[in-house]
């Protein structure tokens, strides 16, 4: 292992791994998981590594994959597009009321969240009846998912219209924070929801199949690949681009939802958003040049962090959130963390922390205190402050966010 001011580099029977996790956990199943995924044959330079690693299904959350040749769907994952949107207003916090149960009841009461009867009907993560902005955001999207259909039908068996402006479940979030000024953002966290789901499950069985049927044995099937120009290649990137489309969507959808219920609740004196939100993807693939090279850039849990780009790196539901500038890195593929990242499993988490716990670590914050989110209770995640800092030659901090409104599904 190679030391820098900056980051580590490991030596691999392939490409070498760059990680940024100095002064962080890098938990030896993740180090194993990256070293596998470091032997495929069309992986580009290195893999590098973010501060928010963690084991995960297929590769690493945390790592930015650039490939010639060859996608791995199971890289990507199944919550294909997920990630942020945030939005400043020209609130501040004196303008909050003193009890916001009722902020969060009216955002709880917008946006349908959580999922129940097995996601089928009633469920209230769906919509029974989707109002007029949505059916219109869908006939856009609709031509792009009839053509996946006819291509891959078993993909058009579940909910997708209904999903659309929908948080989910998991660490999916919807919060009102404040800034270092005290001036009142909103910020969000979802994908592309069941379809998403569907999408990256059917061709990530596609790729294992391909695998056994070409004789490639992987030092993990979910390394499963599929190589372009091959007929999967263009259905499993026509598919993809059209769910981070949806993933995208549907955050605008929820924010726009979010804000005409606190608009019109009077709960709050009226205001204006002060710029454009932000909202970008951390689990998606795009076409990129690097050192020389057209590649397909995976990020499995990474923001991209392009010179002077805007994004948005969460903490847990307890701790800060960051709107940072790109610094255009261009070791990381110009790259930086989606979060503070897991430091401890769900079921882990459920075993490790009580109720009380979670209230401590949540105490001045407005949102669920139940079992059911204890396996998202601050004590589960890495320390935001320590990730901030493994990643300082990535981004520069534009604004500090802390939540005082939390709403999970």
């Amino acid at each position: 292992m190679k030391e820098t001011t900056t980051h580590l580099t490991f030596e691999t029977d392939g490409v070498p791994i760059k990680a940024w996790t100095r002064g962080v956990p890098f938990e030896s199943e993740a180090e194993t998981q990256v070293r596998r995924l470091a032997s495929l044959p069309f992986l580009h330079k290195w893999v590098a590594v973010m501060p928010d690693v963690h084991a995960g299904k297929g590769a690493t959350v945390g790592s930015v994959i650039a490939t010639r040749g060859a996608i791995i769907p199971a890289a990507v994952g199944v919550d294909i597009g997920c990630g942020m949107i945030a939005v400043e207003t020209s609130l501040t916090a004196s303008q909050l009321p003193d009890d916001l149960k009722g902020i969060r009841s009216v955002i709880e009461a917008a946006v349908p969240h959580g999922r129940t009867n097995n996601g089928g009907p009633g469920d209230r993560g769906a919509w029974g009846e989707a109002p007029e902005r949505v059916q219109k955001a869908w006939a856009e999207l609709a031509p792009g998912y009839e053509a996946i259909v006819k291509e891959n039908p078993s993909i058009g068996r579940g909910t997708s219209f209904g999903h659309l402006g929908t948080l989910g479940t998991g660490n999916h979030f919807i919060e009102v924070c404040l800034d270092e000024r005290d001036h009142v953002w909103f910020m969000l966290h979802s994908g592309s929801r069941g379809v998403g789901n569907r999408i990256g499950s059917h061709f990530i069985d596609l790729a294992k199949k391909d695998m056994k049927r070409w004789f490639i044995n992987l030092p993990d099937a979910d390394l499963a690949y599929i190589p372009d120009g091959s007929e999967t290649f263009g259905a499993y990137w026509r598919a993809l681009a059209w769910a981070q489309e949806f993933a995208r969507t549907n955050r605008a959808l929820m924010m726009e939802a979010t804000i005409m219920a606190v608009r019109t609740s009077g709960l709050l004196p009226p205001f204006e958003l002060m710029n454009e939100a932000v909202n970008c993807h951390h689990n998606y693939v795009s076409k990129e040049h690097h050192y020389g090279k057209d590649v397909w850039v995976t990020r499995k849990g990474a923001v991209r962090a392009g010179e002077g780009e805007l994004g948005i790196i969460p903490g847990s539901m307890g701790a800060k959130s960051f709107i940072v500038r790109g610094l255009g890195n261009q070791e990381s593929f110009c790259s930086c963390s989606h979060g503070a990242g897991r430091k401890m499993s769900r079921s882990a988490a459920k075993r490790a922390f009580s109720l009380e716990d979670h209230a401590r670590m949540t105490a001045g914050i407005e949102c669920r205190k139940d079992e059911d989110v204890i396996d998202e209770t601050p004590g589960a995640y890495k320390s935001i402050d320590d990730v901030m800092q493994a990643q300082r030659d990535l981004v520069e901090v534009v604004r500090t966010l802390r939540q005082v409104v939390c709403v999970k599904g």
